[in-house]
């Protein structure tokens, strides 16, 4: 870099230093940042450098001086620490991002702490490998069904899928597939593509992280309103909300009578708005509208006898279906 042409954007190195090298505990001295600009093969005064920091600072950003130990530091910045923590665990324990995406996302999220920050951070961030897919194209993916669905365009994909070989191992299925897609979704720790098979008038959900060569047609999309109960605009939120695991189902109003030690897991499955009827000292009654599906039968089962279906009965058939099931399987 030209000597002349870094002095014009010198104040921006400054800020650069200060966001890399200064914080709270470890603040930085006008010394220092000549120092370190002088590493970048500028020269600058002590003087100069007083009068980037005021620049900077009348400009909006938190640049505090401190008296012990002597220097500066930025304070606010785009992201406070518990803010990359939360964002970087999200990323850590997400199993739809590849174990390459993670680390090179934590690391862009990680930029955002001084230096000695992230040390620190660093020393403590670890995920299993093995809880994530293996599939780099996920990001490409979710760019292109955003665009299909922006722009109303049908897309076709391979779907990849496990089934098990002749020789007893596990072997990929692959499925070309054509859809109307209607909106992504995180769920259940996958996200998801919701949208219609052309060859049904239903909803499926597809997880991106099985989806592979995403293409965008010509192919007006199917509307929704062809396929689901909303007219106008897609509900995603209440759409996901009344589904178990993303496994598809009919919609109808569901009753139930639980035991009072599930409270909490009723509440973070349902969420506080349910319906609450028949309370006794044993337990209590609600009505919630869900989705008639296996996933929730399985969930239903995980209580055992501390939840107990009232209808409808197709749902209360499933449950007696599924317990006989597995009475008959350890039964003599």
């Amino acid at each position: 870099m030209a000597k002349k042409a870094g002095q014009k954007i010198r104040i921006l190195f400054v800020l650069d230093i200060l966001k890399r090298l200064s914080d709270e505990e470890h603040p930085i001295t006008a010394e220092d940042i000549c120092a370190e600009l002088e590493k970048l093969g500028l020269e600058a005064e002590r003087k100069a450098i007083y009068a980037d920091i005021s620049a900077l600072g009348e400009y909006g950003f938190d640049i505090i001086k401190s008296g012990y130990p002597r220097g500066f530091f930025l304070g606010a910045r785009e992201f406070e620490e518990p803010e990359i923590y939360i964002l970087a665990d999200a990323v850590r324990t997400a199993k739809f991002i590849s174990p390459v995406k993670t680390r090179e996302l934590v690391g862009k999220l990680d930029s955002f702490l001084s230096v000695s920050r992230r040390a620190q951070r660093e020393a403590r961030v670890y995920f299993s490998a093995d809880t994530k897919c293996e599939n780099e194209e996920i990001f490409y993916s979710i760019d292109k069904i955003s665009g299909a669905v922006a722009s109303g365009k049908k897309i076709e994909f391979d779907y990849v899928s496990r089934r098990l070989s002749d020789d007893r191992t596990a072997e990929k299925a692959v499925k070309h597939m054509k859809i109307s897609p209607y909106a992504l979704v995180w769920r259940d720790d996958h996200y998801y593509v919701l949208g219609n098979y052309e060859k049904y008038d239903n909803i499926i959900h597809l997880r991106l992280d099985r989806i592979h060569s995403v293409e965008i047609t010509k192919e007006k999309s199917r509307h929704f309103s062809e396929v689901s109960a909303y007219k106008d605009t897609f509900d995603v939120a209440d759409y996901t909300e009344k589904l178990f695991s993303m496994h598809g189902g009919r919609v109808e109003e569901i009753e139930l009578f639980c035991s009072a030690d599930i409270t909490e897991q009723v509440f973070d499955r349902f969420g506080e708005s349910i319906f609450i009827k028949n309370v006794s000292k044993n337990g209590f009654g609600f009505s919630v509208k869900a989705a008639v599906s296996d996933a929730l039968v399985t969930w239903v089962m995980n209580y055992g006898s501390k939840i107990r279906v009232i209808s409808p009965q197709e749902l209360v058939q499933m449950v007696t279906d599924r317990a006989k099931a597995v009475l008959d399987m350890y039964g003599e």
